[in-house]
Order: structure tokens, then sequence, then C-alpha cells
């Protein structure tokens, strides 16, 4: 191989410059040069590239967001645009593309893969909803910032004796809600694998608030529930001023944590060693066992399991 692209695409997440980072110094480490394609599957279409170098990498593994940007493309899931993304590489001379994103920049993959592309998928998105992988980066540095958050609010919350809803992010996966209810302390995590009983939690904060608890935390995913609603019911059903906070696209930034640092570095690296070995269609992941790669297709269809036993631990060590 002498030349190969790289792109982040949809969110960004912290980490992305890491994987990038491995991949452009591991490819010239091998005699490969690199194209980094700017916003995503947008900067295939357009054209919009630069040439990579041991410079350009200098001084970004501790930085959040992606130095090659993200844009979601319209026009690439067009026949139109689509061509032209097709031309693009072919007239740039990339012999494969490493692609970070979530599950549409893996879709968007899939389409490179059928048409001749050869590809490798690194999961980057913060909310951790690809299941073929136990963690994707970016997750760990949402849920530290989450948790931050949490104690910052938790501060306030005691000295007013109130209790307070937070919101993060998680349309469809609860796992940033789950875990950080868990770390944090919450006395109840609201997610949209399971529906919520406002009873359940009026009774939980009326008995913390019976054995003296000052502050109740109830932490919402955002596809779970309505933040304002969920606090105005339980203001109603205890009598306890309870206030809401979201936290929005404060979870997408900031440095990323030591665990994305490391596995970005070592899923790069991995994506570079499968294109040199000719392998294509795989997405990289991680086990408890470390690094490894699958096929790109069945990486997709992969269903999320809940994880029911950390979602019982957060009920019990929060009576």
């Amino acid at each position: 191989m002498r030349r190969l692209g790289v792109l982040t695409s949809g969110g960004d997440a912290p980490g992305m410059n890491a994987a990038i980072r491995a991949v452009v110094r591991y490819s010239i480490y091998n005699n490969i040069n690199v194209t980094g394609i700017h916003n995503g599957f947008e900067g295939l279409v357009e054209g919009d590239h630069m040439e990579m170098s041991l410079s350009s990498v200098a001084d970004i593994i501790h930085r959040g967001g992606t130095i090659l940007g993200s844009a979601r493309s319209d026009e690439f899931m067009e026949e139109a645009g689509f061509s032209k993304a097709l031309k693009n590489i072919k007239y740039l001379g990339l012999e494969g593309l490493v692609i970070i994103g979530g599950n549409g920049s893996f879709k968007g993959a899939q389409q490179l893969e059928r048409a001749g592309v050869s590809t490798v998928c690194i999961p980057g998105t913060i909310d951790n909803d690809l299941p073929y992988t136990k963690y994707t980066l970016g997750f760990f540095t949402a849920l530290t910032t989450v948790l931050e958050s949490v104690e910052k609010i938790r501060d306030t919350s005691s000295s007013h004796n109130r209790s307070n809803v937070i919101e993060v992010m998680g349309r469809d996966c609860g796992d940033i809600a789950l875990y950080a209810g868990l770390a944090g302390g919450a006395e109840m995590v609201i997610i949209p694998e399971i529906e919520y009983n406002i009873d359940e939690i009026s009774d939980k904060i009326m008995q913390g608030r019976a054995r003296g608890k000052k502050h109740s935390i109830i932490i919402l995913s955002e596809g779970a529930g309505d933040a304002r609603e969920i606090s105005e019911q339980i203001e109603k059903k205890t009598g306890i001023i309870t206030r809401y906070s979201i936290l929005g696209y404060t979870q997408r930034g900031g440095a990323p944590a030591a665990y994305d640092r490391l596995i970005g570095s070592q899923m790069g690296a991995h994506a570079v060693k499968l294109l040199c070995g000719s392998t294509t269609n795989r997405a990289v992941g991680i086990t408890g066992s470390g690094i490894f790669d699958m096929d790109l297709n069945e990486a997709i269809s992969v269903e999320k399991k809940f994880d029911e036993t950390t979602y019982e631990l957060t009920k019990i060590l929060s009576i």
C-alpha cells in the first residue's frame, strides 16, 4: 500500500485525534502516505483534503474534537454525490480508508466497500451505542465530564435541600446515564431501555429524605423522557423543590481521558495494520482482552444487549 485516507464522521468524540495521530504515524513508519479528508464524507464529495505528516499530528493527542472536522453529508447518500466521492478517492490515489465515527459512518463505509473501496472502521461516539465493541472512543471522557457536573450540582442541591434531574446524551442508548448513575451515586437513572415509574422515583426520594438526606440526583438519558416534565412531576408528588439541568454538548468536548487516548492510539494502529495486510471491510473494537476486529457487516448487525446487571446494581446501591 502506498497511500491511504483517514476521515472522521458524525458527532465528534474525544479520542478521535489520538486515533488520527496513530493512523498517520503508524502509516509513515511503514512508508505509507496519508491523506486527511476534511469534514467526513462531505469532504470526500467535495475533494477537501490535506497531506498528513508527522508534524501535522503533533500535539493533538490531548485535544478534544477532531482536527479533520466532522459533518453529516446528505449529498454522499445520493447517487451523484457518491459518484463524486468515488472519483475523488481515485484521483487522490487512496488505496484504503480509515473511517472513524458511529453507526451512520459505518454504513457509509459499507457503501464504499460495495463499490470496491477498502475500508476499516474505528468506533468514535460518546454514546457507546455500537454493541459489537465493549466501549467506543469518547465514552469514558463523556462519562467523566458528566460526573464532574453531577458533583457540582450535588453541592448546590445539598445546600438548598433540593432534588435535581440531570439530562445527559443518549437518545437510544442509556449507557452514559447508567454508568454515571452508578459511579455518581444517583438515586435513580432513567434510560430508554427501561420504562420509568414516577411513583417509584418519588418514593425513593422520600425514603432518602426520611433518613436525613438533603438532596437527590436523578440522571436522565435524553431519549427516555422530558427533563422539565419529570422534575415538575417529582416536585408535585414529593413537595420537594426539584430543578433540572441539561448538560448538552459539554459532554462531547474537553481533553480525552487517558483510556480514550490509549484505545484511540491502539485502534488507529490496528486499522493501518489491517489495510497493510490487504484486510478490508473490518470494524475495530475492544473487549476485556484487548483490541480486535470483525467483519463490518456483522458488526453493524450486532444487537445491543441491555446491561441489566449494572442497572440492578445501581438500584441496589442507591437504597
